[in-house]
């Protein structure tokens, strides 16, 4: 079994899987070209686009037997990047070392940041979608030797301790007995994060023209009672219906499309006057109260070094 493998950008990997095939059991060895950020099949490039759309295959969680414990790649990318709905046979931690992306599931979607990750369950389906100027980091872990943290979707707390393991696995130059060593710290040290970044997004036909508005341009500053007349339906009935779809009212809900968008302007260097703006505030001031009563943690923690 091979440990550790830091790919490099976007690399494609090749292995050869070994072992008694009868300990396998539905698992197949590892395709000759397994990409783990999607490079291999997405479609040509055109530089006239402003979007690279890209597609990974859909694995049930051990399909694929992995000959690493952890692999990571990353990749700085030059334009805004699309992953359609895919899922991996291992699981995947997700973080930045620059900028703000975003994974969904069915109707969650998170922020994923420098300081807060995204642990995916093996065989989830997920889509993601990282801005121009993102430099993204993915590590899989193979799931016969890595017992996933949770059968959901969990933010991580990307620490300094964290980081520099990772790190610390892409030196070539370890022998097995570090990187084993290694492997077991970054195991350890994984826990959830206490501000997670997560949107529930509604599906009801009532509500959508309110996600659309908001999601388009959340500086809008319409009140409950304004949609609730252009929707010809009491504020109640909203009311009731976001928090039957997101465990949130009007007002709470906005507050975390808001923070979620301030997250990612403000990681990729946005000064705090102007993602105060941009996201519907008049001072700073009240922009970073309603940023700590949403996520716990301040505007500060997410901008960019």
């Amino acid at each position: 079994m091979v440990h550790t493998q830091f790919l490099n950008v976007c690399e494609v990997t090749s292995a050869i899987s070994g072992g008694d095939p009868r300990d396998r059991g539905n698992r197949q060895p590892i395709p000759a070209t397994y990409a783990f950020c999607g490079a291999a099949t997405r479609t040509e490039e055109n530089p006239l686009e402003t979007v690279d759309s890209r597609t990974l295959p859909v694995y049930s969680a051990g399909a694929v037997e992995v000959p690493f414990v952890i692999a990571g790649m990353d990749e700085l990318v030059s334009r805004e990047t699309r992953w359609d709905a895919h899922s991996h046979p291992t699981h995947e931690l997700l973080w930045n070392e620059r900028g703000a992306s975003s994974a969904t599931v069915g109707s969650r979607t998170w922020t994923i940041t420098p300081t807060v990750g995204l642990w995916m369950p093996a065989g989830v389906l997920h889509s993601a979608i990282a801005p121009a100027g993102t430099w993204y980091r993915a590590a899989q872990l193979d799931i016969a030797s890595v017992p996933s943290l949770s059968d959901v979707p969990v933010a991580i707390e990307v620490t300094p301790l964290l980081r520099n393991l990772l790190e610390r696995l892409a030196d070539d130059s370890l022998g097995v007995p570090s990187r084993s060593l290694t492997e077991q710290m970054v195991i350890d040290v994984l826990a959830p994060s206490p501000n997670e970044l997560l949107v529930l997004v509604p599906d009801s036909p009532l509500l959508q023209p309110i996600v659309d508005a908001i999601g388009d341009d959340p500086s809008d500053m319409r009140t409950l009672s304004d949609w609730a007349r252009l929707l010809g339906v009491s504020p109640r009935t909203i009311t009731r219906v976001f928090r039957s779809e997101t465990g949130m009212s009007f007002g709470q809900w906005v507050s975390a499309v808001r923070a979620q968008r301030a997250v990612t302007l403000l990681a990729h260097g946005l000064d705090l006057q102007e993602v105060a703006e941009r996201v519907g505030y008049h001072s700073t001031s009240a922009f970073g109260a309603a940023f700590r009563r949403t996520t716990g943690a301040t505007p500060g923690m997410f901008r960019a070094s």
